[in-house]
Order: C-alpha cells, then structure tokens, then sequence
C-alpha cells in the first residue's frame, strides 16, 4: 500500500510529514478490487474551533470568523496585492514613455497583461480567482514575480522602495499595516523574488513553467502543503463546473492535476486524495454555514441581539461596510448586511456542490489510474 501513495506527508513545511494519508478501513468489492476508505477531513486551526450549534456558527460568521484559511506568511494579501500593484503601475508607466530606458523591455514584459508577471497567491488574489473571504483571510510574506526582463524588474523593485539582499538574492520591504480589529499597527518583513531566476540559475524551479493557472496547480498539487490544498480547493469551490470567466483557465488547472495524476507518484497521489478529503468536508462545512444563514439570518434586524456597537464591530470585516454606515446609517446598514447573508447563503449552497463534485472528479480521476492494480480509493463523510 505505501508504494502507491505515502501515507505521511508534508503538511507545513518539506520534510514534516505532518500529514497523515491513512484510510479508515479497507474492503473487497463484488468485482474482485481493493477499496480504501477514507474519511473527509477538515483543517486544523488552533485559533478557532467550528462550532457544532448552529446559532454559534451564524454567529461566527457574521463576526467574520467562520473559517480561516492556512497561510504561509504574516501579512495579509490584502496589503501585499497593494505593493504589487505599485511595481507593476511602475512598469505600465515604463511601457507608456517611450524616452524611458526600459520602455521596450516594459513593453515586451507587458505582452501577455501585466498580470501574466505574478505567480503564486498574489496571481491568484489579483486574478480574483477566489472569493473575497478568501482575499481577506489568506495571509503571505512572499511575491513571486515571473519575468525574463530581470533589469526592469529589479528597477521596478528599487523603485518601490525594495532594497536588494545580497546573500539571498531577495528584495525585501518593511511594510506597515492596521488590524481592522484591534486598531494595532503591524510591521513585517515582505520577500519579493524572480521565480524565473530558479530556473535559469539554479534548476531548482523544476516545476515553475510559467505563471498560468495550470502552472501554479502543477507546482502545489507536487509539493501539497496544507497552504497548496486549501489554495486548489478555494479556486476549485468558485470554478468547478460552472461557467466563470477563467473557464478556460480552469480546464488548464484540471489538466495539470490529470498531468500528475498520470505519474503515479506515490507523494502526488497522495495529495490528491487529500485534495479530496479537504473538499469534501469543505464542502460539508459551507452547507451548514448555508444553513445557518437560512435559519437565523433575522436575528441581525433584531436591534436587541445585534445593537449599533455590535453592528459597528462586524463592519470592521470590511472597509467598504464601514463607508456604508458612515454614509447611510444603522437601520440601511442592516438591510445591506441581511441581503449580504441571504446572497451568501446561496452562494455558499453552490460552492458546496461544486466542491462535492471536484472531490468526485479526482477520485474517478485517481481510480482510473489504478484501475490496472484493481485498486480504488473513497471518500465518506
């Protein structure tokens, strides 16, 4: 069985093995093949608990806690996706005069849209291939750039302040920013870096092909952190089966799965079904916040449940809400939130049957590779 896939795995960082790939029993089915059970699973945070009572969980939600998202870093996206876009309005800007020395080089970097110069979290932040949730919660220390225009970007990067680290090749940014909740100031260290350079210095980039959707699926479902599964399945909940206007890119992403799949690598298949454990208790996650929302979505017009302090508080979630009642008051700002919730009750009902659906999508995808061996992996709740 450990030949076929590892039963630990990385889960945090290389070399953990924090992740334990272990089914829960395993049968013999009518036609002769080896069945492995496995049950669906759910992140571990060890700042929040997922509430069993229902009130509870409404609660949390709309206090902006219902669910947190594995990071690999201490900055929130939010304020990183804003030094990205200062390096690349920087290059736009290059591209635009052309008295500029890296005018050409601007343009030619630009070719593809200036989005195609971003891998990784930030690609898919500024893509918004992800819910807004998702966008707030999500946390890093790093960009990763993709250029082969290293001279404009590193006048890019100098530019916005970036100061070159010689021993690392790194550049590296004190950014400062508000937690909305406690009003304290934060300062971290930011990383920005050419992944293009790990393959043209190094070789250690093998993955890295390039900065499409499908590229950055082939890199996570290879190295499969809990970061890398929890990514796949927030761009997999928005996208699987439905029609959006990254369609194209999702099947490219799908492919990159199949690609891996099709290696038999016992780390790879591993990964994958814990890409389909994680979904499926997702999914069973955003199906009860669905429900909870249905069932108690009133109670935020109740004034003596929810009073203007409390209203106040969750409009901290967001800088937008916050205008909102600065502009039109506590009883509209209510009627928003109350329309906000049965949105996202909906919303939340479809990202659950599509991520049932994609966590069905990589079983088949896995049984079919090992249908030779007369070996077929499950998942149940």
């Amino acid at each position: 069985m450990t030949v076929i896939w590892d039963q630990k795995t990385d889960a945090v960082k290389k070399g953990d093995s924090l992740r334990k790939v272990i089914p829960i029993k395993v049968i013999d089915d009518a036609e002769g093949s080896t069945i492995y059970v496995f049950k669906s699973k759910m992140f571990k945070n060890p700042w929040y608990t997922i509430p069993d009572d229902e009130l509870e969980l409404f609660n949390k939600f709309v206090m902006g806690g219902s669910r947190e998202y594995p990071s690999d870093g201490n900055i929130p996206c939010d304020v990183v996706a804003g030094e990205v876009r200062k390096v690349l309005n920087l290059i736009m800007e290059c591209s635009a005069d052309p008295n500029h020395v890296y005018c050409n080089e601007a343009r030619e970097a630009l070719r593809h849209g200036k989005k195609a110069l971003v891998r990784g979290t930030l690609k898919l932040y500024l893509g918004k291939y992800t819910t807004r949730d998702w966008r707030r919660k999500r946390f890093t220390d790093d960009i990763d750039f993709w250029t082969r225009n290293i001279n404009l970007l590193e006048y890019s990067l100098k530019n916005c302040r970036f100061i070159k680290n010689k021993e690392t090749g790194e550049w590296e940014k004190l950014v400062k920013w508000f937690n909305p909740f406690t009003k304290e100031e934060r300062t971290q260290k930011l990383f920005a870096a050419n992944n293009l350079n790990q393959v043209l210095d190094f070789g250690g980039g093998s993955y890295l092909e390039g900065s499409e959707l499908k590229d950055i699926f082939s890199k996570k479902i290879k190295r499969g952190h809990d970061v890398d599964i929890s990514d796949m399945i927030n761009v997999a909940l928005v996208h699987h089966g439905v029609k959006t206007e990254h369609e194209k890119e999702w099947g490219g992403a799908l492919k990159a799965l199949e690609e891996a799949a099709n290696t038999r690598n016992s780390r790879t298949t591993a990964n994958l079904i814990s890409l389909s454990q994680y979904s499926s208790g997702i999914a069973n996650h955003l199906q009860r916040i669905a429900r909870a929302l249905i069932k108690y979505n009133d109670l935020i017009l109740d004034e003596k449940r929810f009073d203007e302090d409390k209203i106040k508080d969750i409009c901290r979630i967001s800088i937008h809400w916050e205008r909102f009642h600065e502009e039109h008051g506590l009883k509209e700002t209510r009627s928003m939130l109350h329309e906000f919730y049965h949105e996202q009750a909906v919303e939340k009902e479809q990202h659950a049957k599509n991520l049932r659906n994609f966590s069905k999508w990589v079983l088949d995808l896995l049984n079919s590779k090992y249908k030779h061996l007369k070996i077929k992996f499950r998942v149940i709740d």
